[in-house]
């Protein structure tokens, strides 16, 4: 077995064994491996390694610090978030009202991540992508903390989810010209959904392609993802009906757009902006999610040759809609089934978290030897609050979210 193979199969093994994070931009991580964490999420005009490479932009593999010769970096993310709910439930009066709270229990996730670029020749670059990009989830076995079927009983049900996408990506890329690339990967995505009755999985493909143009001092870069759809068979009971129904979720279409100032090897400054078409995507625009625009802007600083310090931050506003003042005796169409507005509600507002918005990271890389290279980064999104109330129901959820990623270099 080869080097490159025996990497493969490594990583292969460990995708099955890990489960991907709670996320940060709506379902999504802001960023794939210590450097791009570390500086925002940046990455689709100046990345510093594979990863985020052939995550933000498939272009990008013929101009990062890893060419003209091979490289492969191995990452892995300690997520920490704190997830709290609350369900207040008012049948009667405030004397009769019944209220259940509590800290979510799923622990703290691992996520994996692994980049590969190589050349094939001086033009033309082959790479491999594989990692954990996006998930959410929330566990109150135990607390009845989701609005049952008749909220006037003032009673709840217990709740569990949790989202799971994971990518296998081959990357090709062309350099057209000295200062032009080109680029595409072909995304094979893997999703898994729980939302307390048993797991299910699908499979599903996709495609992102790039192009990324250096004028001067500066280097431009874009890339437009399709939408990934996965459905999910017999997931959850949606109308009530005592059968389980299915359920698709769709990682939305993107676009990435990038700007990163380089004059010489000392500094990088880059700013990143993406759009994320939620409301369009199957599941996320069936629970009433808003289209969401991301903001980045992160810096490098390599005041030495061994070392490199980072900072970053990210903003997206929430795409999880409040709907405070929803009729509670209502049903809500959600793929063809209508399911009851206090359920749907309940699960979009408690079960599915995503509503952090600001992302604060930094970080720094040290080079062991001339061919190895370690980097860390830490991200922090301070606590958001949503909370939805109307007639007998008052629903509210909080995030905090904390991150550590350690990531290994290696030319060769």
């Amino acid at each position: 077995m080869n080097k490159t193979s025996g990497i493969l199969a490594v990583f292969l093994f460990t995708l099955l064994l890990v489960p991907t994070a709670q996320a940060t931009n709506g379902t999504n991580l802001i960023g794939i491996g210590p450097i791009s964490r570390a500086m925002g999420g940046g990455g689709v005009a100046a990345p510093q390694d594979a990863i985020s490479a052939i995550f933000a932009n498939p272009a990008a593999a013929c101009f990062g610090p890893f060419c003209p010769g091979s490289s492969v970096d191995f990452a892995g993310t300690w997520f920490d978030p704190t997830v709290n709910g609350k369900l207040v439930n008012l049948p009667d009066s405030p004397a009769t009202s019944v209220t259940a709270e509590g800290e979510s229990k799923l622990n703290p996730f691992v996520v994996p991540a692994i980049g590969i670029s190589m050349p094939i020749n001086p033009r033309w670059r082959f790479g491999i992508g594989m990692f954990g990009v996006s998930g959410l989830g929330a566990d109150y076995k135990g607390t009845p903390i989701y609005p049952g079927p008749n909220p006037a009983a003032g009673t709840g049900v217990e709740l569990y989810t949790q989202l799971q996408t994971m990518k296998f990506a081959p990357n090709l890329a062309w350099l057209v010209t000295d200062n032009l690339s080109v680029g595409g990967s072909l995304e094979v995505v893997w999703q898994n959904l729980d939302l307390g009755a048993g797991s299910s999985h699908g499979y599903t493909v996709g495609l992102q392609l790039g192009a990324l143009y250096k004028v001067g001092q500066f280097q431009i870069g874009g890339s437009y993802t399709t939408p990934e759809s996965v459905k999910h068979e017999r997931v959850f009971d949606l109308d009530l009906d005592g059968s389980f129904d299915d359920l698709k979720i769709e990682s939305p279409q993107s676009v990435k757009l990038g700007v990163a100032w380089v004059p010489g090897s000392t500094w990088l400054v880059e700013f990143n902006t993406r759009w994320y078409d939620w409301s369009g995507a199957d599941g996320y625009g069936d629970f009433g999610w808003d289209d969401q625009w991301v903001f980045v802007i992160g810096g490098q600083w390599r005041p030495i040759d061994k070392w490199a310090f980072r900072l970053g931050y990210n903003y997206g506003k929430t795409p999880v809609k409040n709907n405070s003042g929803f009729n509670p005796a209502s049903v809500t169409n959600v793929q063809g089934k209508n399911v009851p507005t206090p359920l749907y509600e309940g699960l979009r507002v408690v079960g599915f978290p995503a509503f952090a918005e600001q992302h604060i990271t930094a970080g720094f890389g040290y080079d062991i030897t001339e061919n190895f290279i370690l980097n860390l980064s830490l991200m922090y999104s301070p606590e958001e609050t949503l909370t939805e109330t109307t007639g007998p129901i008052l629903l509210e959820a909080k995030l905090k979210e904390w991150s550590t990623t350690f990531g290994l270099t290696w030319y060769f």
